[in-house]
């Protein structure tokens, strides 16, 4: 029988968790693999790994190498991703920013990195409070700026001196000092999240934490803003950590980084 987990009040199916930590692992790691190394790397019983191999062998999600003993993603996989081929990637992240939105009544936006360092407002979601910020669709910005700026630096390797020259650049409504901004950069690569306090709209609290790809390069960014006293330090907190688990889900999900 199979093992339910209950967390937060829900109930989960234990053996689809572990088939889908065995799928997510076989898909990302980019090379065939045992039973054991399966095993050890989602830290499921071998016994357990082995049967779970053996049903998805059988429904062609995976395949066997029986000269190798090694399993490999299947042709099947194909029947559930060929559908989501053609689908814009704003369409297929929106659900993510409406549980956002709902789970913390902030407007939440999705920010694109151009090739010529710009971010644009390609997306936003806005539930819960009457009194709301909202910003319009397209809004453009320098790369560098905000919370999602912070985040996204915080992804790059630049010295200091070329990270002042990008700063110098930036123009907000209320300036950080640049030691400042460096040490909120060095925050990010250590927490995965960002916050911009009033200095690029006054009045404004803003979280960030970046969707990356595969080799670490920032993508999308992903923003919670809100009205300064709406929120307190442990809402903003929670927020922030919410954000920066989402967009590595979604960096999981999109382009197979593994945090």
């Amino acid at each position: 029988m199979a093992e339910n987990v209950v967390r937060g009040g829900s109930k989960y199916v234990g053996a689809v968790e572990n088939a889908v930590s065995i799928l997510r692992f076989l898909t990302h790691t980019h090379a065939p693999a045992g039973v054991a190394r399966i095993a050890r790397e989602t830290d499921i019983n071998v016994s357990t790994t082995f049967n779970i191999l053996r049903t998805l062998v059988k429904e062609g999600l995976i395949s066997f190498n029986p000269t190798t003993k090694d399993y490999s993603p299947g042709v099947g996989m194909l029947e559930f991703a060929v559908p989501l081929l053609g689908t814009n990637q704003i369409d297929l992240l929106r659900p993510n920013l409406q549980d956002l939105s709902l789970r913390h009544r902030v407007l939440i936006g999705l920010w694109k990195i151009t090739p010529n360092d710009r971010i644009v407002l390609v997306d936003r979601v806005i539930e819960g409070n009457i009194v709301r910020v909202d910003m319009a669709l397209g809004s453009r910005l320098p790369a560098f700026v905000g919370g999602v700026g912070r985040s996204i630096a915080s992804t790059r390797k630049l010295s200091r001196s070329e990270l002042k020259r990008r700063f110098d650049s930036l123009r907000w409504q209320n300036p950080p000092s640049f030691e400042s901004y460096a040490e909120d950069v060095a925050r990010a690569r250590e927490t995965g999240y960002a916050f911009d306090r009033g200095n690029l709209f006054q009045g404004l609290d803003i979280a960030s934490a970046v969707i990356v790809d595969y080799e670490g390069n920032a993508r999308f960014g992903i923003s919670g803003v809100s009205i300064i006293g709406q929120m307190d330090e442990k809402a903003l907190l929670a927020l922030a950590e919410d954000l920066r688990d989402t967009a590595a889900r979604i960096s999981s999900a999109l382009y197979g980084r593994c945090a």
